[in-house]
């Protein structure tokens, strides 16, 4: 399958009422979620009609707002939002919500389905959340974060293997073998990084068959 590449500016506008409407699902062939965008050229035109996604003309979705450009204003649930260009606004099934633009030329990328389609998070986001107990020498710490991962990909290769770094590092040789082993049965690669993998130097000289 090809890839696609397209700049907002790029998009047909669509005036829907107030709105102007940026078809992007359709002409991306997006089919994993859905994927539209708004541009108000004016400060106070409409961005986000009023809704709560539960109407017969929604999709029901769990919906994120990514203000790409501009400034907007948000009012969700009742509150106000203030929403200047790099702001995400997550969004519930149920809850209402609309925006309107603050100054000129404000455009916003809404990405929706519905909830519970993404499925569990990815491995790599598990030791990626660990990273940082991991910079700061909490080994312990980085294998609780990481090890969450687990619920979800007990199976995984190179989730163990981080967890074998960690493991290791805070001192549990038990457990660190333990997740090499698995490791290894998973992701033969793993055999290899072994070898010049400081973190799991103390190991070298009892790694599983």
């Amino acid at each position: 399958m090809a890839f696609h590449v397209a700049h907002i500016d790029a998009l047909d506008r669509i005036a829907i009422g107030e709105m102007i409407y940026r078809p992007v699902r359709q002409p991306l062939g997006v089919t994993a979620f859905g994927a539209n965008a708004y541009t108000a050229d004016t400060a106070g035109g409409e961005l986000i009609e009023p809704h709560d996604e539960t109407t017969a003309g929604s999709a029901h979705h769990e919906e994120l707002y990514v203000v790409l450009a501009g400034h907007a204003s948000f009012i969700v649930d009742g509150q106000d939002v203030d929403a200047p260009a790099g702001t995400l606004v997550l969004v519930p099934q149920g809850v209402r919500r609309e925006a309107t633009a603050r100054v000129d030329a404000t455009s916003v990328l809404v990405i929706g389905a519905p909830p519970g389609a993404a499925g569990p998070m990815s491995p790599f986001e598990h030791w990626y959340a660990a990273t940082p107990a991991y910079d700061a020498g909490d080994y312990a710490r980085a294998y609780e974060i990481a090890s969450a991962g687990l619920a979800d990909h007990p199976e995984n290769g190179s989730l163990h293997y981080n967890l074998a770094c960690y493991a290791a590092l805070a001192g549990d040789r038990e457990a660190a073998l333990r997740h090499l082993q698995v490791a290894f049965d998973r992701d033969p690669r793993s055999r290899e990084w072994v070898k010049e993998d400081d973190d799991l130097a103390s190991l070298r000289d009892e790694l599983p068959a």
